[in-house]
């Protein structure tokens, strides 16, 4: 046994119950940041091959492991760009240089542009869903990804192109001779391509049986005074439904039935009025209609779902869908290496980035209004750092008793 040998396994010993207690002091500096991930330290011996008789005292290594699937639990708050993940998968995130990063922190807040940025300065990447686009998600990359902005929305008129219309003709109504006899009318309020509010009219006149005439015109003008005909100008719409009152069709439009009324708003865009839910029971009249569009108007919140779809809602109740959230995740996320800011970035032991959307292909679902908390049990890693206290000090004094030794062997001199 060498005495150099001695002391070089204490210095290791010594070596390795520091790396313990720098990853038990990471921890507990760390026990209060959102989304952290605990680390600890694992030990393995290094064994030298001896002679028969004799013995080569080896060292230690160490290996610092990352409990990054261990989720944290979830603290509520009162933002609705506080987000957490439930489930498998990490919010897409990108520094001021372009480069994207995997992280559980989720303390997003718009800054002065309106790009969500959290605690550590990282914009929020996701899907422009704007103007019904679906998100074009590059399953394996990070492809048509957008850092995320919830001022876009703000002060931008969209001009209507479609209603969705749930309603009933009464079928008990007396016969009409044409306009402006109406047997029901009704308005819509719909927006031109700068955000004027325009108001149809919407008229319909029972013109025999189970037949319908429905006319759309521009309320601003009516020439009456008080609103309703007359117009100075002629219909913007008008067609003749059918509906079949058998015991098949039950009141619905009839196959051969026009579903629809198409115009042009005054002032906006083409528009089409979808009526092919329109029905003919016995009941009284009734009109309800979705329209899309809206007035400029400024972002009065935001509201973030379990499937992460990002809606700006404006002061004038518009809601308006702009993103989808991006998930990522990697086949081994204990593996990712953990960069400044508390974010991962993947390596070869982790393996290769999968993006998707919550909720879809194995990522869990997206919590607005809530933080995922540390992982770190502060009872434990107090234990952990007077083991490795204790760990050091006996490395030390192996160390020492090993000097002391090798000067009872310098002395033999003497």
């Amino acid at each position: 046994m060498s005495l150099y040998g001695v002391m070089r396994t204490g210095v290791s010993g010594m070596s390795a119950q520091s790396n313990k207690l720098s990853t038990v002091s990471d921890n507990i500096a760390n026990v209060n940041t959102t989304g952290y991930k605990r680390a600890s330290t694992e030990f393995s011996s290094l064994i030298l091959k001896s002679g028969s008789g004799k013995y080569d005292s080896g060292a230690v290594e160490t290996n610092v492991r990352y409990a990054i699937t261990d989720a944290g639990n979830l603290q509520f708050t009162t933002s609705t760009t506080d987000l957490a993940v439930q489930g498998n998968g990490f919010f897409v995130v990108q520094d001021s240089s372009g480069n994207n990063f995997l992280t559980r922190a989720g303390s997003f807040v718009p800054d002065s542009q309106g790009n969500l940025v959290n605690a550590a300065g990282f914009q929020l990447m996701g899907y422009d869903v704007r103007n019904g686009a679906a998100p074009s998600v590059a399953a394996n990359g990070f492809a048509g990804l957008q850092v995320i902005n919830v001022n876009q929305a703000a002060l931008q008129a969209q001009p209507s192109t479609k209603a969705t219309v749930a309603a009933n003709l009464d079928p008990s109504a007396a016969i009409s001779a044409g306009p402006p006899a109406y047997t029901s009318k009704t308005s819509v309020v719909t927006y031109d391509n700068i955000g004027n509010a325009v108001t149809l009219d919407v008229y319909a006149f029972k013109t025999g049986a189970n037949t319908w005439l429905v006319q759309t015109y521009d309320a601003s003008t009516s020439t009456s005074g008080t609103g309703g005909f007359p117009y100075s100008g002629g219909p913007l719409a008008s067609n003749t439904f059918t509906f079949d009152v058998s015991a098949t069709g039950k009141g619905a439009l009839a196959a051969a039935s026009p579903k629809s009324l198409t115009m042009t708003i005054p002032g906006g865009s083409a528009f089409t009025m979808d009526l092919s839910a329109m029905t003919q029971v016995a009941s009284g009249f009734d009109f309800k209609a979705t329209v899309d569009g809206n007035a400029p108007s400024a972002v009065e919140k935001v509201d973030i779902d379990e499937t992460g779809l990002v809606t700006a809602i404006l002061q004038n109740g518009t809601k308006i869908p702009s993103y989808r959230i991006a998930l990522a995740d990697v086949p081994s996320p204990d593996n990712l290496t953990p960069e400044v800011g508390n974010v991962y970035s993947p390596n070869l032991k982790s393996g290769n980035v999968q993006v998707g959307l919550a909720g879809q292909g194995g990522m869990g679902a997206i919590q607005s209004g809530a933080l995922e908390e540390s992982n770190v049990d502060l009872a434990d890693e107090l234990t952990s750092m007077i083991e490795a206290q204790r760990g050091f000090t006996a490395n030390s004094k192996s160390f020492q008793t090993g000097a002391d030794l090798l000067d009872v062997v310098v002395n033999l001199k003497r």
